[in-house]
């Protein structure tokens, strides 16, 4: 009788393709994989540890996990990711429910040691190394959806060590995968029906730098752009000091490749993104978002941002503030500081009371939701290539994201059509309205 598997996947993209290579590599033999969490043999938690939101989110589900252990047939209760890595003792001491800790260095033995768990095998119960090892990035996944969107991590870990994240410790330092690797798997997604590759890593401009030397993002970006079937390329988190010339034309000669580019920014001020570590000042960041808007015309920019960090004053917030309006991002997401141990900005003097944190994340949001309603109303009348997810609950729209909208993160295009449209089809829309976030379309007759 198989032993049936689920997995609880929490956090970023990132984080769920860990966890769809560890399905994948445990779909077979002895392993049955479900999504029925209340009648799973095992359970694995792939955990989020990036700030105290996500801490507190992987915690809450590894308890609700546990109690299967008493009304359910749970027999190993797994929990892996950054969390693990991070708090292997304080999980082992505290949540004695927990019978294995694999951090993010050990991916690579996640069959092994399940199996030796399961089978009650005598052995250790905490794997936490160091995590150097990308092998286990070209192992096959085991895709948890088949719309026509996938995304593809080109790297793992961070080398630009900014004060307030904990990344490189749970992560490691910044480590590209090859071309050829990468490649393989996209031919690979493509085959399994996705018309568009979303590219992550840390920093996905920085692709390259360890393995040959210099940036190769834009050469990866060419060589996906061969592969029969797919149709779209975007890329996610491009830091503004690694946006080149070189990358910038490639915009606007590779029709693949979107013309969207996330960058997180993190603050305005010289004082606070000198304090951040950050690379880039104030007029670094002007001049680019003003050679983006200006040489890849209607491009998309997005970009995260942190308020409250340790040191900023009214002032500082305020150049922010002035920052937002004037150079209007087309999505924006900003955190309240999170203090996160073992990192500088933990112990830098000049703490921000938490109820400041929230009260100007909160003016941030409202000041882009008036920019975000302005731009919205600027695609009203043009047609746009929509790549079609699904058919909306109302059974009447159809739904899906023109180059402008991210999966997952941004909202989507609505649009009747007077024929059948297939999930994963391409159809021109002509965007009628707006509807709170999101756009409201008719598909125009091929």
């Amino acid at each position: 009788m198989p032993v049936k598997l689920a997995c609880i996947s929490l956090g970023c993209p990132k984080n769920l393709i860990d966890s769809e290579i560890m399905l994948g590599m445990l779909n077979q033999g002895m392993f049955e994989i479900t999504t029925d969490i209340e009648n799973a043999d095992i359970i694995i938690v792939n955990t989020c540890a990036f700030i105290d939101e996500a801490k507190e989110e992987a915690v809450d589900t590894i308890l609700e996990a546990a109690e299967f252990k008493k009304y359910g047939k749970l027999k190993v209760l797994a929990v892996t990711g950054c969390l693990a890595q991070r708090y292997r003792d304080e999980i082992i001491s505290e949540i004695p429910e927990v019978d294995l800790v694999l951090g993010t260095g050990n991916i690579a033995e996640i069959r092994k040691v399940i199996e030796q768990c399961f089978n009650e095998k005598p052995g250790d119960r905490v794997f936490t190394d160091e995590p150097k090892d990308i092998g286990y990035l070209n192992s096959t996944r085991m895709l948890s959806g088949s719309g026509p969107s996938q995304y593809l991590k080109i790297a793992e870990g961070c080398s630009n060590h900014c004060t307030y994240c904990v990344i490189p410790r749970l992560r490691g330092a910044f480590r590209s995968r090859t071309f050829e690797s990468i490649v393989k798997e996209a031919e690979y997604l493509a085959c399994s029906g996705a018309k568009e590759l979303v590219l992550v890593a840390q920093d996905v401009s920085r692709y390259g730098e360890d393995l040959y030397g210099e940036s190769k993002i834009v050469d990866l970006v060419r060589m996906l752009s061969d592969i029969d079937g797919v149709k779209w390329i975007r890329l996610l988190y491009c830091y503004p000091e690694r946006i080149t010339g070189r990358l910038i034309e490639e915009f606007n000669r590779n029709p693949k490749l979107l013309k969207y580019l996330d960058i997180p920014i993190q603050h305005a001020s010289d004082k606070i993104l000198k304090l951040m570590g950050r690379k880039c000042r104030e007029k670094d960041l002007a001049n680019l978002l003003t050679r983006l808007r200006k040489e890849v015309p209607d491009i998309i920019l997005g970009t995260s941002l942190i308020t409250g960090f340790p040191g900023e004053t009214e002032e500082d917030f305020e150049v922010l503030v002035d920052f937002i309006k004037k150079y209007q991002f087309d999505r924006l997401g900003v955190f309240a500081y999170s203090r996160e141990e073992g990192t500088p900005a933990y112990s830098m003097k000049s703490q921000i009371d938490e109820a400041v944190k929230l009260q100007r994340r909160d003016r941030i949001l409202a000041v882009q939701q008036d920019i975000a309603e302005t731009r919205m109303k600027y695609r009203i009348g043009k047609v746009y290539e929509v790549l079609a997810e699904g058919v909306a609950d109302d059974g009447i729209f159809y739904y899906g994201r023109s180059y402008a909208e991210a999966p997952e993160i941004d909202p989507v295009v609505y649009f009747t059509s007077p024929d059948p449209v297939e999930t994963g089809e391409l159809v021109n829309v002509k965007i009628v309205s707006v509807d709170g976030t999101d756009l409201i379309g008719h598909r125009l007759e091929a």
